[in-house]
């Protein structure tokens, strides 16, 4: 009887079910978010004269706003960058600022224009791996990685639960508005509850006990990790929440930015200037949702989200929600178009597949995760006295 031949040299025979559903998963959430992204651009794009509204309020944009909207994401990237150079230093990994803002544009890209599962993130990951070869480096930049996610969702959380507190009447007023708010409150909730969750196996050293099949199981014991390695650096955490915050109202002020350049009214033409205040109250909704994994970079999503959500609550039509939602991805997509620049630089001579990309970050978090648990059985393990005896054979000795 043969023994099984692996599909990639190196990997174990027993691997080879779990990339054939990993690859099998990436196939269906493409479709998906392909078809998705494809029917929602028709619904907006189908209606001749529409269009030719939204051509027209293009035209006669006011460029210094546009400018301004473009500043405006220059600095949620260079945050950005900042915070995770931050947490990079903390665990020790030295990489100069300006490597560290490649990277991320490298994310901001793929994190655009990519459909399927291979997210900024994982770029990020693979490239900065190949910055710092060493295993334990790559340990310490992929947990730094998960706290840079995991500091911008706290942030976000607390953003999100303050503006729905302060408008939740006004939010109220339109029913599509308050069910989108229901659903972003329980995406929320439950990110608060994993987060609660993975901070109570890390504090009573429940990891290793998880069950293997368990969803999330390997991401959950590498943020224990990250926790142990973070909470003895409060100050540089505090800051990296700081700086999130300011990233937040950046990436939200960048559409009021496109709102003032379109001259965007409510009512229309001849009504008021859309106020800040209705555009920082519905962004938390739009970005959170488009940030689901059910659209090509939120593309059609977003679109969709500014007209049910500023038709009715702010009297916006149909061809302003759409060319602002438009005009504010086209700001943020230049910046993309940036990290398609530095990734066509910046990729090694190898061209590496993506799908290979993915597995090997998909590999080494795993292997990382079940490093972990393997110690923390371990500490379980061993008699209790052990210690107090290896203490005793010290002071013997010394």
């Amino acid at each position: 009887m043969k023994a099984p031949v692996a599909e990639h040299p190196g990997e174990p025979p027993a691997a080879q079910p779990v990339a054939r559903g990993f690859q099998l998963k990436k196939v269906i959430l493409t479709a998906i978010q392909v078809l998705v992204t494809s029917g929602l651009l028709y619904w907006v794009f189908h209606d001749p004269a529409k269009r030719a509204q939204m051509w027209e309020a293009l035209r006669h944009a006011k460029p210094e706003w546009l400018l301004a909207g473009f500043l405006c994401y220059g600095v949620v990237e260079f945050l950005a960058a900042g915070r995770w150079y931050l947490l990079l230093r903390v665990q020790g990994v030295k990489l100069p600022l300006w490597r560290v803002g490649a990277l991320l544009m490298l994310g901001i890209f793929f994190n655009m224009f990519m459909p399927g599962g291979t997210g900024g993130d994982v770029l990020k990951i693979y490239f900065l791996f190949k910055e710092i070869p060493e295993k334990k480096a790559k340990t310490k930049g992929l947990l730094a990685v998960l706290m840079d996610r995991l500091i911008g969702l706290m942030a976000l959380i607390m953003i999100s639960s303050v503006i729905i507190g302060i408008q939740y009447n006004w939010l109220r007023t339109s029913p599509v508005a308050r069910h989108f708010t229901w659903v972003l409150m329980l995406i929320l909730v439950c990110s608060l509850g994993a987060i609660v969750f993975s901070f109570v196996i890390s504090g009573f050293g429940l990891a290793s006990k998880l069950p293997k099949r368990m969803p999330l199981r390997d991401i959950m014991i590498d943020l224990s990790v990250a926790y142990n390695a973070y909470a003895r650096s409060w100050p540089a955490s505090l800051l990296a929440l700081f700086s999130s915050y300011g990233i937040h109202f950046a990436s939200f002020f960048l559409f009021c930015c496109a709102a003032r350049a379109l001259d965007v009214h409510v009512g229309g033409v001849g009504g008021p200037e859309i106020p800040f205040g209705a555009l920082l109250t519905v962004m938390p909704i739009i970005l959170t949702l488009c940030s689901l994994p059910i659209s090509v970079g939120g593309t059609g999503v977003r679109e969709w989200l500014f007209v049910v959500l500023l038709g009715p609550l702010c009297g916006v039509s149909q061809p302003d929600a759409i060319m602002l939602s438009l005009t504010g991805f086209m700001l943020t997509a230049a910046w993309g178009v940036v990290g398609g620049i530095i990734y066509l630089l910046y990729r090694p001579s190898e061209h590496t597949k993506l799908r290979d990309v993915e597995r090997q970050v998909y590999e080494f978090e795993h292997e990382i995760a079940e490093e972990e648990s393997a110690d923390g059985m371990e500490g379980q393990d061993e008699p209790p006295g052990d210690e107090d005896d290896d203490e005793g054979d010290h002071k013997k000795q010394a």
